[in-house]
This record gives structure tokens, sequence and C-alpha cells, in this order.
């Protein structure tokens, strides 16, 4: 339906223009201003019901720049405009057109706000210049015969780099939304890029309202069944490597063209070709130190996630494993106590067996909150060993000390007010003094013997498996309930 709509369409502009001939063509640019405006509805309303929303509503802000463009060249056509004011205005409008697309095509994946700021200042500053450059050549038309010629140039590389674009981000778009979306633009602007080609340069001295009009319908309407259409693009799974360099290269579009066209209007607009030059140098640095910024804190957050248990928000057992190597290094060194607890909660596989596994996984999370709210020193580290075992390192405290955080933790774990009842821990205990006597593995099997008899010797209580040296210098074994 929608492709007999646009066919009627096109019929309908065909015939007021055979029913409505004249140079102003009025009838026809009706249909030339309407022909925008519907491709920018269909994209809003492709914008509601696609994740790349904001690509859907820059489009539209262009085809409605565009459409405004028209409407001022029917008002100069009719005699309604000011000749020194509307021709450039609608000049300006056609000249803006590019500037949310370039805007859209130089953009990343997820921006900060302030990053999205930044290219929208130099999008902007792109079409002043842009814009003030075709103007001096069409100052000059009637008087220098390669004026014209020059701003029909200027245009011609304008859709070219919208279009060359377009088919780069698309053929290395890598999320399904975003790659429907540019092969949408990439169609729409190669369609635009054609016809605007040949009007430009083979009918330019045609007055609006030949049959030529019917060509400018054509890419807005193809534009607006494709955004109707919602069918994503083919698959197609580019090369990771390309994705990522044309997502890297992507914000350097706008800053490039900066330069080139402030170079090209620093003759006769040196300021604003100077203002080109500054925001293009500043934009760029800026938005590569906010990237920057969020580049190293996301990494950050990730490498935080790697150390973490991600239903505990304990450290994981990578992070102990790394954290107890270290305090045995520690302790080493400095010749001071060094001990591991190991607990594991009592009949957990029961406990998650008869109140399921949601309720079994609020239990972990509550043990680990109480370990870690106990053993608060800064020395210490609570850590999820595996499954329904969690490991507390202690650092630089006596036996004495050790033992009375492990009954510590039993009693708090005790006292948890659980939705399905009290639940307990064994707590098997490690300790080395001085450790250079034994390993950082000794001190795990220590703690892991420890843990053992407490199962063994009925559940909820603390047991310890310590080396430590008798009166000769020597290192033994001792059990302790």
């Amino acid at each position: 339906m929608p492709v007999v709509l646009a066919l009627l369409y096109v019929l309908c502009h065909g015939l007021v223009l055979t029913l409505w001939p004249g140079p102003a063509g009025a009838g026809s640019f009706v249909f030339l201003t309407g022909a925008p405006l519907l491709a920018a509805a269909a994209c809003l309303w492709r914008a509601r019901r696609d994740q790349a929303a904001l690509g859907w509503r820059a489009t539209a802000l262009a085809l409605l720049l565009w459409a405004g463009g028209m409407a001022l060249n029917m008002i100069d056509a009719l005699g309604a405009g000011r000749a020194d004011i509307t021709p450039r205005a609608s000049l300006f409008l056609y000249v803006l057109y590019g500037v949310p697309l370039v805007f859209i095509l130089a953009r990343a994946r997820r921006e900060r706000l302030s990053i999205s700021l930044i290219d929208a200042a130099m999008a902007a500053l792109l079409g002043v210049l842009f814009f003030v450059h075709t103007q001096s050549f069409a100052d000059r038309v009637e008087n220098d015969p390669l004026a014209l010629a020059h701003m029909q140039r200027m245009f011609d590389i304008q859709n070219l780099c919208i279009a060359g674009f377009a088919v780069v981000r698309w053929l290395a778009g890598d999320i399904p939304e975003r790659r429907s979306f540019f092969r949408v633009l990439a169609l729409y602007a190669l369609a635009y890029l054609l016809v605007a080609y040949y009007i430009n340069h083979y009918t330019s001295g045609d007055a609006f309202g030949a049959y030529n009009d019917l060509l400018i319908d054509l890419p807005f309407l193809l534009l607006a069944l494709l955004a109707l259409s919602q069918a994503l693009a083919p698959a197609f799974v580019p090369h990771p490597r390309m994705a990522r360099t044309v997502q890297a290269a992507g914000p350097m579009i706008l800053p490039l063209l900066l330069l080139v066209v402030g170079t090209l209007v620093v003759d006769h607009a040196r300021p604003l070709a100077v203002a080109g030059f500054v925001v293009a140098t500043l934009g760029f640095g800026l938005r590569s130190i906010l990237l920057q910024t969020d580049l190293m804190e996301r990494q950050a957050a990730l490498d935080q996630l790697a150390r973490l248990d991600g239903l505990t928000g304990v450290a994981n057992r990578r992070q102990f494993d790394a954290a107890l190597l270290g305090e045995w290094n520690r302790a080493r060194r400095s010749g001071s106590e060094l001990a591991l607890l190991l607990v594991d909660i009592d009949h957990f596989k029961a406990f998650n067996d008869q109140y399921g596994h949601p309720a079994g996984d609020r239990c972990l999370q509550a043990v680990a909150t109480v370990l870690k709210a106990t053993a608060g020193r800064a020395g210490d580290s609570v850590a999820r060993y595996g499954g329904e075992e969690f490991a507390v390192i202690v650092s630089g405290s006596s036996l004495s000390g050790v033992l009375a955080l492990a009954e510590r933790l039993r009693e708090a774990v005790e006292a948890l007010p659980l939705p399905e009842g009290a639940i307990s821990i064994s707590v098997g205990v490690g300790f080395l003094h001085p450790p250079a006597l034994a390993s950082a593995d000794q001190l795990l099997a220590d703690a892991d013997a420890g843990l053992y008899a407490a199962k063994r010797a009925g559940r909820n209580q603390v047991i310890l498996h310590a080396h430590v040296l008798d009166d000769e210098g020597n290192a033994h074994g001792t059990m302790d309930c």
C-alpha cells in the first residue's frame, strides 16, 4: 500500500504540472514541499519504534530544513518575498539540510550529552562556513560565468560526502537497528545525490513547474517507504576491526570538514575561518578528553566487576587468590601474623532445595553482607570462595584476636533475621606465625582442614588448624575447637 500511495503522489504531481502550467510552478511547489514533509513524518514515526531514534530524528530535522528552503523558493517565485532576503534564506536552509546528517554520521554509538553538544556546535559552524562560501558564489552568478558551476560543485561535494559517509557506516555497522538506519540513509543519500546532480547540472536553467520536478519527489518518497517498512538490513557481520575503525574515525569527520571549509572561506570571511580552525581544534581535543575520561571510568568499572562476585558483591575467587598471595608475601617480609578463615553455610543445599534458588541467593547475599560488616578492619578481606563457601583473610592479628573474630562472625550469621529461619556457619581457621615457615597454600590447606573438622564435629562452630613454632623452632600443626 505505501508503494501505491507513493506512485499516486507522483501521478498527482504530474497531473498538476499538466493542468497548472506556468513559470512559477505554484502547484508543483506544493508537492515539492510535501514530499520531504512526508518523509520527515515517516522518520519521526520510525523514531518512536526504533533504537536508532536519534538518527531518525536528525534525518527528519534535515528534511524539515530542506522543505523550508523549498517553501522559500515558492514564496520567491510567487513574488511574495524580498529579493534581498528570501533567496539567501532559502540557500541557507538548503545548506543547513546537511548539518543534522553530518552530525549523525559522525556520531559514535552512545556518547554523553556534553560530547553531543560539542559535535552539534561543530556541525552548526560547519553549516555557517559552507553557507558563506556558497553564498559568495551565488552573489557573483550574474557577473561571473564560473560562479554557478562553483556553487553547483559545492552542493555536489556536500551530497557526495553525506552519501559516502552513510555507505561506510552502513557497511561497517554491527548493531542491526543502527545498520538498518544507515542502510536507509545511504540509499536515500545516493538517490538524492543522483537526482540533485542531474537537476543542478542539466536543468539548472529551467524554472520550477517543469516535469523535471517529478524527479525531486523520488528520493524523499523512497526514504518514506524505507522508513515505514521497518525491515532490518540483510544479515551481514562486518570484520570487527573494520567496525571499530569506522566507529573510532567517525568523530574526525566534523573537525576535518571544518578545517577544509575554513580554508576555503579564509579569503572572504577570515574571522569565520579562524573560528572554524579554533573550534575544530578545541572541539576535537575537548571531546577526546571527555571520551578518554569515559573510557577510563568504564575500564575501572570493568576492572572492579572482574574482581567482584556478581551475586554477593564481595571479592571473587580470582581476586581472593591474588589477595592471599599478596598478604602472605607482605607478612613474610614483615614477620607478622596471617590468618585465613574458611566459612561454609551449614546445610545450604537442603536450604536451597526447600526454599528455592531465589531464597538461596538472598541467603548468600545476607551472609556476605554480615561477614563484610563484621570483618571490617582495613586489613581484612572477604571473598566468595565458591558455592556457599566464603573466605576471610586476616592480617596482623594475634591468634586470640583471630579466634574472637571467627566467633563474632558465627554469632552474627546465626542472628540473621531471614524469613526462612535461622542459619549457621562452620568456620575453619588457619594461622601462620611467622609465615615464612609455610606457604600460602599451606595456610589454605590448614583452614580447609579446620573447616572439615568443624563440619565433622557437628557444624556451627569454629575450629583452628594452625602452624606454630615449638620451643625448638620447629613447625607443627595444632587443632583447637
